[in-house]
């Protein structure tokens, strides 16, 4: 059914769960892996040479960082009996979800399959996840790296990703039912 999965992997251990589930999933389908890393790299040199350090040299550990991710998680793919393409990119302009679309588009992926971590947000995912949801022609799945946290008061929080509320029972337009 899925082909192509794509993971993106920022080296959290929501990625982390996230690879784990494409390994399983890549093991069922007998998909081919493409493991993304992103560097974020800044735009503007900030007083970094005042410490002997450039924005090239920024740079450059960034991408050995993520270069790193990426073989820790060629690793586990290789653990789990699977090879994987790694690809590294550097992103200046724009938003890591760009890279993420772009890359889902050029392969072709069938599948994106994101960790995401809990965030206080209605639906419980950060910018560059939201975007990737909102603008991804391609099925997305999300791992949650923890539970959405519980509300205080009588409202639940929504996953609209899953269609459950945070304690797990389905969500419908007004709310969460018991």
């Amino acid at each position: 059914m899925y082909a192509k999965i794509l993971v993106p992997m920022d080296g959290s251990d929501a990625s982390t769960l996230a690879l784990n589930e494409a390994v399983q999933m890549a093991k069922e389908h007998g998909s081919k892996l493409r493991l993304l890393h992103i560097v974020k790299a800044p735009m503007l040199d900030y007083g970094f040479s005042t410490a002997d350090l450039s924005r090239r040299d920024v740079v450059a550990t960034l991408n050995k960082i993520g270069q790193r991710i990426l073989n820790n998680a060629e690793t586990t793919v290789r653990e789990g009996g699977l090879n994987a393409e790694c690809m590294l990119f550097e992103s200046i302009e724009g938003s890591v979800a760009h890279v993420i679309l772009d890359q889902a588009k050029q392969w072709p992926a069938d599948l994106i399959v994101m960790g995401t971590h809990p965030r206080d947000t209605l639906i419980g995912v950060g910018r560059d996840t939201a975007e990737v949801l909102c603008e991804s022609p391609t099925p997305v799945l999300l791992v949650r790296e923890t539970s959405l946290p519980t509300a205080t008061n009588s409202h639940r929080p929504l996953d609209y990703a899953s269609g459950l509320c945070a304690d797990g029972k389905m969500a419908v337009k007004s709310g969460c039912h018991p």
